[in-house]
């Protein structure tokens, strides 16, 4: 069989699965795994609630199919196994959905196949982890019997400007022969190129770190933002004054959550911790990042009591539950963290998102999402997430949402300063 013929088997069709099972869908024979039977049923009607495949893009993937069954995958030649990789209540890395992926392929494994992972993992996980796996359960020999590589996922949930082909995809191969096969094989769908790291642990590293440095600056402008308001000085003003020589990074202040910046730099330092190395700078941002929700309610209650708004049975609108602007994902939202210290100071907390669904939100978090917010309820108004629909808002729409007497506090500098009484 030739290598371009070859049938995929995409293992985990989330947010980075089916986009790229999609894509390779269009051109080979693709079979898309997931052990969620309802999405399974969902994608079989050409349903993704994900949001990040159009209709289109569905029914134009005439080579892919979807499968709850293990034995469907056994013909496969390669697999790609893209997988959450979360951290725990310790904030340590959770293997565990890849370590049951890894037995799951390797109980099918056989001579000549090919496993490629795209869930971010530590450097040197793959070669640790996931082969003496695939070994155990295939009884193979690795880069003898069958070959491993890794190619760390780019997906920008809720970004339709940086898609999967638009965005430079690095790739690697357990040996220099399957390097290159399967960086031809990116090839075949990503039209903005591919780059062949030299090893898979450079191309474990080089995905860690894209998200840690971004994590870091994040955290370097948070810090400055909670100087600046001790200091009554209105941070984008300074940012905006910054911003006017070439080189200032543009980061702004804000909530870090998501499935990716807010937990691979736990990845790299539970590595570095591993091999004797504290890495200081990259756990202080972090420290610093996952205090924010607690920064933003103190912010908040104390703008309230300032204009004689009694917090105890207050009632609050928090606009946006997702991590990030325009896209339904909930995962590891530090607005979350935001609701629950509010209601620390017994309020009433309206959580309004149009993009996330309700059942996710009640299932993940026990939050109860409001079909629209009610005019002149609120004490305080937190607008929390960049909705192109919150942007569509007048300043005296959200206003309204507003008792007499209320606040509003901007994380996402929506508004103007002079429309609202605080923001980061």
């Amino acid at each position: 069989m030739q290598f371009s013929d070859m049938p995929i088997g995409v293992v985990g069709l989330g947010y980075v699965g089916l986009p790229l099972a999609v894509e390779f869908g269009r051109k080979r024979t693709v079979i898309g795994f997931d052990t969620n039977d309802v999405r399974i049923k969902e994608l079989n009607e050409g349903l993704d609630r994900t949001l990040e495949t159009t209709d289109k893009e569905l029914n134009d993937a005439v080579y892919l199919s979807y499968t709850n069954n293990l034995e469907d995958l056994r013909d496969c030649k390669i697999y790609i196994i893209t997988v959450p990789t979360p951290i725990d209540r310790d904030k340590k890395p959770d293997l565990s959905p890849l370590v049951k992926a890894s037995k799951a392929i390797g109980s099918i494994l056989k001579t000549g196949d090919i496993v490629i992972y795209e869930s971010t993992v530590y450097p040197g996980a793959t070669e640790e982890i996931c082969v003496p796996i695939l070994e155990e359960q295939s009884g193979l020999l690795f880069n003898n019997d069958f070959f491993c590589g890794y190619s760390p996922e780019r997906i920008n949930p809720g970004d339709k400007d940086h898609r999967i082909t638009t965005i430079r995809k690095v790739t690697s191969g357990s040996t220099p022969e399957i390097a290159k096969k399967i960086d031809k094989l990116y090839q075949e769908i990503i039209t903005e190129g591919t780059y062949m790291a030299n090893s898979i642990k450079v191309a474990e590293a080089a995905k860690v770190i894209e998200n840690t440095q971004r994590d870091v600056n994040i955290a370097l402008i948070n810090e400055l933002s909670l100087i600046f308001n001790e200091l009554d000085i209105d941070t984008e003003s300074v940012l905006e004054a910054a911003g006017t020589k070439w080189n200032f990074l543009p980061f702004r202040p804000g909530l870090v959550g998501g499935h990716c910046i807010g937990v691979d730099p736990y990845y790299l330092t539970h590595k570095a911790l591993e091999v004797g190395y504290n890495p200081e700078i990259i756990l202080a941002g972090r420290k610093i990042n996952d205090s924010m929700s607690f920064s933003i309610a103190d912010q908040v209650t104390k703008l309230m009591t300032k204009k004689d708004i009694s917090l105890n049975g207050s009632s609050i609108l928090v606009m946006g539950l997702a991590f990030k602007e325009n896209c339904p994902d909930i995962r590891n939202t530090k607005v979350a963290d935001l609701i629950k210290e509010l209601n620390v100071f017994n309020c009433s907390v309206d959580v309004y998102d149009p993009w996330v669904d309700k059942l996710e939100a009640m299932h993940e978090y026990n939050i109860e999402l409001i079909n629209a917010p009610a005019k002149g309820k609120y004490d305080a108004i937190v607008i929390a997430v960049a909705h192109d629909k919150f942007k569509d808002y007048s300043p005296n729409e959200i206003k309204d949402f507003g008792k007499d007497n209320h606040i509003i506090y901007d994380i996402k500098y929506l508004l103007n300063a002079d429309h609202v009484d605080g923001r980061l």
